[in-house]
């Protein structure tokens, strides 16, 4: 077994114009006061970091890991959540993810999906430079609309959807080979890879690729009303990356899974601060130890009451003592009296 590492924090939520999050040197350094030795990067974030210049050059990627290191956290992933939702757009989001996009690809759904693989590209390459083995990702969606659908979806329609989806993603999955990554597909309402199923029905299509893995974060499946440990098993040998992030869900007589269309606070589905929601982490880290996961915890901080500092800190102390240390010997060692096949058909009752 392996000890999980961390605590981690992403950081997309945090970075911003004002200091400590406007600048590497700066937010590394407020990380470790918070409490983190690992920090996750927003590869699109330019206040923080330059994804060509990190695909580019080696010297840039040893200079921007050196400093994080001497400010006390590790690099732990990049993410690509942004650039990987762009890689497939269903016409209807086209205005919405827009603002996702270089502005100089908006308002040119070809160019912007052929810039959002490039961007992946990149991160994968740099990823490599940072003598990192995951990244993060969102697969996009083509089949979203339809994903409750009135009337019926015609035949074939939802094959299709996933064919170009895969189409799409299996040269950058190529790429990913070569690199020496994994790419972890974050599992999540709004991509076509929400759930376990859409998750096969994608891998099938990628030929079992040895890159698709997945980034689990029960809060998406908790307000999906899916068994998020029951996932875990039955994913082990796929989930390479782990977001902590806690939710509730809290159906009425007026909403449920879908909320109504209310503001995060109003819904009954909502994320949380760490130990604010209803996710029992115990024994989401108990299945991690026991399933060898040996990647990073990461606090994605995202609620819709507590201030997000406020949040990062107590996230810290609250991975930190969720963390299990995994044993190197069994309970009843104390007990052991030693045996030799001999002695164990002896026990049995067998002859010689």
């Amino acid at each position: 077994m392996k000890t999980i590492k961390g605590p981690a924090l992403f950081l997309a939520q945090f970075a911003a114009d004002e200091a400590p999050f406007n600048s590497w040197d700066a937010i590394t350094r407020w990380a470790a006061d918070c409490g983190y030795v690992g920090v996750q990067v927003p590869s699109w974030d330019g206040r923080l970091f330059d994804l060509e210049k990190a695909a580019a050059s080696q010297d840039y990627c040893d200079e921007f890991k050196g400093k994080a290191l001497e400010n006390g956290v590790a690099v732990t992933d990049l993410s690509t959540h942004l650039q990987g939702q762009l890689v497939a757009v269903h016409p209807a989001y086209d205005e919405a993810f827009d603002g996702f996009a270089a502005p100089k690809v908006r308002g040119d759904p070809r160019a912007r999906q052929q810039w959002a693989v490039e961007q992946v590209k990149n991160a994968i390459t740099a990823s490599r430079r940072l003598g990192l083995g995951t990244l993060a990702s969102f697969s996009g969606a083509l089949a979203w609309p339809f994903v409750y659908p009135w009337p019926q979806r015609p035949a074939g329609l939802i094959e299709t959807a996933f064919d170009e989806l895969a189409r799409r993603w299996r040269p950058i999955l190529d790429h990913a080979e070569e690199n020496g990554v994994d790419i972890c597909y974050e599992i999540h309402p709004g991509e076509d890879l929400h759930d376990g199923v859409t998750f096969e029905m994608f891998l099938d299509r990628v030929g079992n690729h040895a890159r698709a893995n997945m980034l689990y974060d029960p809060s998406h499946y908790v307000l999906q009303c899916l068994d998020y440990l029951d996932n875990i098993d039955i994913y082990k040998d796929r989930i390479r990356m782990f977001h902590v992030k806690d939710a509730e869900f809290n159906p009425t007589g007026r909403q449920g899974v879908y909320s109504g269309y209310q503001s995060w606070v109003d819904r009954a589905g909502r994320f949380r601060s760490l130990g604010d929601g209803q996710v029992d982490f115990g024994a989401i880290f108990s299945k991690m130890a026991a399933n060898d996961f040996g990647g990073w915890a990461v606090v994605e901080w995202e609620c819709c009451l507590k201030h997000p500092e406020d949040g990062a800190r107590e996230g810290a102390d609250f991975v930190r003592s969720h963390i299990i240390r995994v044993t190197e010997r069994a309970f009843d060692d104390f007990a052991d009296g030693g045996a030799d096949m001999a002695a164990n058909r002896r026990m049995l009752g067998l002859e010689g």
